[in-house]
């Protein structure tokens, strides 16, 4: 049986355990509904199950205090003593998600995922805990910013708050939170740093990280157009006969996470170039189902494909 799981992540007193309680409190989302809520770090603010609604021995709260504790076994174990059939997590704001994607029961299902981080503070975490803070943005549906002033959030610090979290997700919602039913939902536009409808389009250098996000993103509103676009030549086994990857190393959070970011590219004569050399390259781009990919994607079909200078920095950013 499918079982959702309702994911609550942030900082430490960043409101998490607050929110949590008071959806409890609500007949609209607790129905009755068997519920585990795993708490795997604990805040000043204390549950106060005689307030949650309906019957509070529906809820049954377990705590998890160390990571190690997120594994398949105990998880489900859990589940099945309380005979849960949801799962809210309260997650540590020091722990990388990956471990609790990798390790929940094969039946879980992450129905919703929330980010919470104050306002106050949350420059400060992006300063100095920038891969937490990136790990806790680039999954969740929806971002809360609370503890907003109106007095002084204004526009320019808005816009510093929605550029750090577009880097990580570009398709999340953003709601500013400024006290009890007073919120305000993000509406600041992105637009693409070049002009998709010239032709062909044309990447710059400092592009380049943006532009590959986009087309993997939405790669139908790229179908037949030609780009034009500097990058690297990776070589070996198992690609397609007349292709290679291109692509450049990318950093979206620190120099911890930088990746080979690349594309299958089509080209008569692709035994022509260089493992690991420049290329400027102008290609049409189709979206193709290709192994290379498992599923649809955009794959580059080269007109023309020449020897260049390396990018400065070689390694795109956001």
């Amino acid at each position: 049986m499918e079982i959702p799981v309702y994911l609550f992540t942030g900082f430490l007193e960043s409101g998490k355990t607050t929110f949590i309680q008071e959806v409890l409190e609500g007949p609209d989302f607790n129905t009755g509904e068997r519920t585990l809520l795993l708490l795997c770090e604990e805040g000043e603010v204390e549950y106060d199950k005689t307030k949650f609604h309906g019957n509070p021995d529906d809820v049954a709260i377990e705590i998890l205090e160390d990571e190690d504790d997120l594994n398949p076994e105990m998880l489900h174990d859990l589940q099945v003593i309380h005979r849960a059939n949801r799962v809210i997590v309260e997650y540590n704001g020091m722990w990388l998600l990956e471990k609790l994607f990798t390790n929940m029961p094969e039946e879980w299902i992450i129905y919703q995922e929330m980010t919470f981080a104050d306002a106050t503070t949350f420059l400060t975490y992006n300063q100095n805990m920038r891969q937490q803070v990136f790990d806790k943005l680039k999954t969740a549906d929806l971002v809360i910013f609370n503890r907003c002033d109106r007095k002084t959030f204004n526009q320019d610090i808005k816009m510093e708050f929605h550029k750090i979290v577009r880097v990580a997700n570009k398709k999340n919602q953003i709601v500013y939170e400024y006290g009890p039913n007073d919120t305000e939902p993000d509406m600041i536009q992105d637009p693409l740093p070049f002009d998709i409808e010239a032709n062909p389009i044309v990447i710059k250098e400092e592009d380049f990280a943006e532009w590959y996000r986009d087309v993997n993103d939405e790669p139908d509103k790229y179908e037949g157009k030609t780009v034009r676009v500097k990058g690297r030549v990776a070589t070996g086994a198992g690609l397609p006969d007349k292709s290679f990857v291109f692509g450049r190393h990318v950093m979206t959070c620190c120099a911890a996470d930088i990746q080979f970011a690349g594309l299958l590219a089509v080209y008569d004569r692709a035994k022509s170039v260089k493992h690991g050399g420049w290329v400027d390259i102008d290609a049409v781009i189709k979206v193709e189902n290709t192994p290379v990919y498992g599923e649809a994607g955009p794959v580059l079909h080269c007109e023309s494909v020449k020897a260049s200078i390396p990018a400065d920095p070689e390694v795109a950013t956001f």
